[in-house]
């Protein structure tokens, strides 16, 4: 499948290096094939990479939504061909558009037959035939329109519908760090693949050592004898410059190379390199060897997991107290006040409960939480939190009484009452809970 990003507010006479600086940030984070396309777009291969963002929708919507976060503001297609791509970023109204897969030709029949890329006075003869749309000019015969118009007519036909390809030729920016292999007889088996996979990764360490770095994303582009590609991304979360940890990402996802009628070309590029530096290993007689834990979150964020660990906030509200960073962040160095005991799990949202209890302050007795009604043994509590008015006004009265309770089979909730008990201003006094201990 092939993406192609249309600027809207694009300055046709504006200095081409701003949409190539785009074209290069969509490279780094979204595909290993991109090309500028005229002075208004970007154009990408997403066959091998679209998963890796959760499919073609969610990819073209983060590419659509991070422009909009530059100030620029963006339409987004994609279809089996760059043509087809090409046509519906810019003649339709929509942010992002999908086509699936075998349906270009009912997406494009009814488009301006502008979309075809072809010269102005070429278009402007064919509507004083009569011709406007891209079906009406399918259905003519080929070799009237040859001998009045050239092939260049029938080419664009030919690559708007997929009979002819039309390969990306992707944007190389000469930091880029990269090793090939060209293949005199072609090769598919997964055996043949694997071996000149490694070999590439071992060339590709030689040259970052070199220049003293260490790869954080590294595609491996696949040509086949078709004109077509493939693509696998392998995303580190450090510098890495170990052939045999790299090759592993590499080899571990073979599977979903499809050689076809055979590979000719292999291509490995780093696509983010960093400076490496080296680190003297701790002697287990001094000191204890610190497990490093990176490989296996390379493996499973590879695989399409998406890691993370929590750290703590300065917030007395519990749901603000903790914030998702990165598997191999560094510490922030904030801890959690010990004051009161918290729950191992904190539910999502807080869920709202029935409750029997004796306001102003004293705990339930009894507590129905989704239709299973529990009759409260032990409960520890209040404990006060106070709304934080600098973040929000509406919060300026705003308070919640916690209260640990254990129910007769011995679970322990986490339960609070919005507002103190006797001022409706401070809160409903409905009961939710907010956590489980255990």
């Amino acid at each position: 499948m092939v993406a192609n990003l249309h600027m809207v507010d694009a300055d046709p006479v504006a200095d081409a290096a701003a949409v190539e600086r785009l074209a290069l940030w969509a490279l780094r984070q979204y595909s290993p094939v991109v090309a500028v396309d005229g002075v208004d777009g970007i154009v990408m291969d997403t066959e091998g990479a679209d998963h890796l963002q959760g499919g073609e929708q969610l990819l073209i919507s983060g590419i659509v939504n991070g422009l909009r976060g530059r100030g620029l503001t963006a339409r987004a297609a994609v279809a089996d061909t760059w043509g087809a791509a090409h046509a519906l970023a810019r003649l339709t109204t929509a942010e992002t558009t999908v086509v699936p897969r075998g349906d270009v030709t009912k997406a494009i029949t009814g488009l301006p037959i502008h979309c075809l890329r072809l010269p102005p006075p070429v278009i402007q003869d064919l509507r004083v035939l009569g011709v406007e749309t891209v079906g009406e000019l399918s259905a003519l015969p080929r070799a009237p329109l040859t001998l009045r118009f050239g092939p260049e007519v029938g080419r664009r036909l030919d690559q708007l519908f997929g009979r002819v390809a039309e390969p990306i030729e992707p944007l190389r920016t000469p930091e880029l760090v990269e090793v090939a292999r060209n293949f005199q007889e072609p090769i598919g088996a997964a055996e043949t693949i694997a071996k000149y996979i490694r070999r590439l990764v071992a060339q590709l360490s030689a040259k970052l050592e070199e220049r003293g770095l260490g790869v954080r994303r590294s595609d491996l582009i696949i040509h086949r004898v078709d004109n077509t590609r493939q693509s696998l991304r392998a995303g580190l979360a450090k510098p890495v410059r170990d052939p045999t940890r790299l090759a592993k990402l590499l080899c571990d996802r073979i599977e979903k190379i499809d050689p076809g009628f055979g590979i000719e070309r292999m291509v490995l590029v780093a696509i983010i390199a960093e400076p490496l530096e080296e680190k003297q290993g701790a002697s287990a007689l001094v000191e204890e060897e610190v497990v490093d834990v990176t490989p296996l979150v390379d493996i499973l964020g590879n695989r399409g997991q998406r890691l993370y660990r929590v750290t703590p906030v300065a917030s007395d509200v519990p749901e603000r107290s903790v914030r998702r960073i990165g598997p191999t962040a560094v510490e922030t160095g904030a801890d959690w006040a010990a004051k009161w005991p918290r729950p191992s799990r904190l539910l999502a949202y807080p869920e709202e409960i029935e409750t029997m209890a004796v306001l102003p302050d004293q705990p339930p007795v009894v507590v129905t939480w989704r239709g299973k009604r529990r009759r409260i043994l032990r409960a520890d509590g209040p404990e006060r939190i106070f709304g934080e008015w600098w973040l929000r006004p509406c919060e300026m009265q705003a308070v919640r009484d916690y209260f640990v309770v254990e129910d007769e089979q011995g679970e322990r909730l986490w339960v609070f009452r919005a507002g103190d008990g006797v001022d409706t201003g401070t809160g409903s006094h409905r009961w939710f809970l907010h956590g489980i201990f255990g």
